[in-house]
């Protein structure tokens, strides 16, 4: 078997891929920029070392992308690519036609995206994300559920979960927070109700209660809406219940992740 010397490790010749062409090259830059693609293949992209590290603890890495010297620390930090399965190094020129970062750490992952299903746990404390269109608001929101202890999230109408942007703003939460989608309102309220799940909607009105005293106490799902409207006032109207952040100052809201990460403390307490 033919082989080649990648920074310092001897590897098989079939691993590298210097052309621009490669099929594996071309799937990742259609996963990277097509949310169409990334549902027909079920498969998403990431990059950075980290985060390729949290897919492959999470058991979802598809194949990785090393450059020679992303693949020489994977290895001196006790790495072990048999372990991994499918694995290619590539070339320096075709990580920085990949990356959408400035500074391209040389591990790239296409990921495989996992079966979306709502699972409920009585007694747990849920965020709704209903129409939130920014990936940069929704993965800091996830990350931040996620240090917070929140036992999952569900999506409604909002901006691809598996948006490359979004995966990055996650900084790996996305494979230990239990996420699901349900993009029919009328269905995700079916569900929430069948599980007796009380519903509290974020609003900005000074005649809701406040989130400092909100109730605590059984399953409890809180709303977030858009960045710029909020939630749609017939979707508030159908939660249990209303609730605000007090504001003291000249400003009378919040960026919605500041927002949902407020909630997330207090019904964590």
């Amino acid at each position: 078997m033919e082989t080649i010397s990648v920074g310092g490790y001897t590897v098989p010749a079939d691993r590298y891929l210097a052309s621009k062409d490669n099929p594996k090259i071309k799937l990742y830059q259609k996963l990277s920029s097509l949310k169409k693609e990334r549902q027909r293949y079920g498969l998403f992209v990431l990059e950075g070392q980290r985060i390729v590290k949290d897919a492959l603890d999470a058991d979802a890495v598809h194949f990785i992308f090393f450059t020679g010297k992303a693949f020489a620390e994977f290895r001196e930090n006790g790495g072990d690519p048999g372990s991994i399965g499918e694995w290619y190094i590539i070339s320096d020129d075709l990580a920085e036609r990949i990356s959408q970062t400035e500074t391209p750490q040389g591990c790239f992952a296409v990921c495989r995206i996992p079966q979306s299903v709502p699972l409920l746990t009585e007694g747990g404390k849920y965020v709704v994300l209903y129409g939130l269109q920014d990936p940069g608001n929704m993965g800091t929101v996830i990350r931040t559920a996620d240090a917070f202890g929140i036992d999952g999230i569900i999506l409604c109408g909002s901006c691809d979960l598996y948006n490359p942007k979004t995966v990055r703003s996650t900084m790996g939460s996305l494979f230990r927070e239990r996420i699901s989608v349900v993009n029919d309102a009328d269905q995700l309220f079916a569900l929430l109700k069948a599980q007796n799940v009380q519903t509290l909607a974020a609003v900005i009105d000074t005649d809701a209660v406040k989130v400092t005293e909100m109730p605590h106490s059984g399953t409890q799902a809180v709303f977030i809406g858009n960045e710029g409207r909020g939630l749609p006032p017939e979707t508030a109207q159908r939660c249990d219940m209303r609730i605000t952040i007090p504001m003291q100052g000249s400003i009378n809201s919040l960026n919605a992740a500041m927002a949902a990460g407020v909630i997330m403390w207090e019904m964590k307490k």
